[in-house]
């Protein structure tokens, strides 16, 4: 009933822990059954390690979450030595998601994970500053990113899934371009560029000033993105932006989605992509629909 396939991978429910708000998978391994996942998106990776932002990193807001972490991670070589092959034994699809500053850091990650074994797909973050083209981000001009996608694709053996920022004008063209050049999916939204103020103090909350919101107040947007790049593309559509219910995650799914993604839910419920999918699972039998697939683009609704 709730199996489903992305890009030829088989996923044993639609609901995956999506980047950043996951760690590396294992360290929640303790807390939740891994191989229960529909799937999960590892931390995103960069050529080197990154220490990330100052501090305060995260401020919670009325119906959702700031954060400005400013990707910190261990960097791909120290990934595929000390987290990789406790990974590669799930039984469950490992995404590694992939970022970097300009068109080669990219390649170089993805270059040195595809030499182990151990995952099913990368996941391209593109919502980074292009340091060569002047700070333009990938994510904001259709060029830049069939740039780097088509670079990645000459390198990448496994399915390509690229995360396309909503701090956009529109999410179409982008969508679009992300497959005329060889992408397999687009996942989206990730978070919106937000500010948060202390009025005492006349500062941000935040130590690097503006942060990414995320969590319940995007839903409605996200959804309105998902949908718009569904009808835009041909390839599959992985949604996310404020799912926290299965009831969340079938209205992605009618809005275009194959599979979606959780992350600010996670936070005060590391078992929540596991909840979300027995919810979802009852949704489908409630309404009598045999297979979550069915659900997939169909939203009765022509803009």
């Amino acid at each position: 009933m709730l199996a489903v396939s992305l890009c030829g991978i088989q996923l044993k429910n639609p609901v995956l822990a999506a980047s950043g708000t996951f760690a590396y998978g294992v360290e929640f391994a303790g807390q939740v059954d891994l191989d229960a996942l529909g799937g999960l998106v590892v931390k995103g990776l960069s050529r080197e390690p990154i220490r990330g932002n100052p501090p305060p990193r995260l401020y919670e807001t009325k119906a959702g979450m700031l954060n400005s972490v400013g990707l910190q991670n261990i960097g791909v070589h120290a990934f595929v030595r000390d987290k990789l092959p406790e990974l590669a034994r799930l039984r469950t699809a490992v995404f590694a998601n992939v970022f970097g500053y300009r068109t080669e850091d990219y390649v170089e990650v993805v270059r040195v994970l595809e030499d182990h074994p151990g995952l099913a797909a990368y996941e391209l973050n593109v919502s980074c500053p292009n340091t060569r083209h002047g700070g333009i981000y990938f994510s904001s001009d259709p060029s830049l990113l069939a740039e780097v996608v088509e670079a990645v694709r000459r390198v990448a053996h496994r399915p390509v899934i690229v995360k396309l920022s909503p701090n956009v004008s529109a999410i179409e063209p982008l969508a679009r371009a992300a497959e005329a050049a060889g992408a397999d999916a687009v996942s989206l939204v990730n978070t919106f560029i937000a500010l948060a103020i202390d009025a005492r103090t006349r500062r941000p909350r935040i130590g690097a000033g503006f942060a990414g919101l995320s969590g319940p107040a995007i839903k409605p947007i996200a959804l309105r993105m998902v949908f718009q790049a569904a009808r835009a593309v041909k390839i599959p559509v992985v949604g996310l932006g404020g799912i926290a219910s299965g009831l969340d995650a079938a209205e992605f799914l009618v809005a275009g989605a194959t599979a979606v993604e959780v992350g600010t839910a996670t936070f005060w419920d590391p078992r929540a992509p596991l909840r979300i999918a027995r919810e979802l699972e009852r949704f489908l039998k409630r309404e009598k629909i045999s297979r979550a697939a069915d659900l997939t683009g169909t939203l009765q609704f022509e803009p």
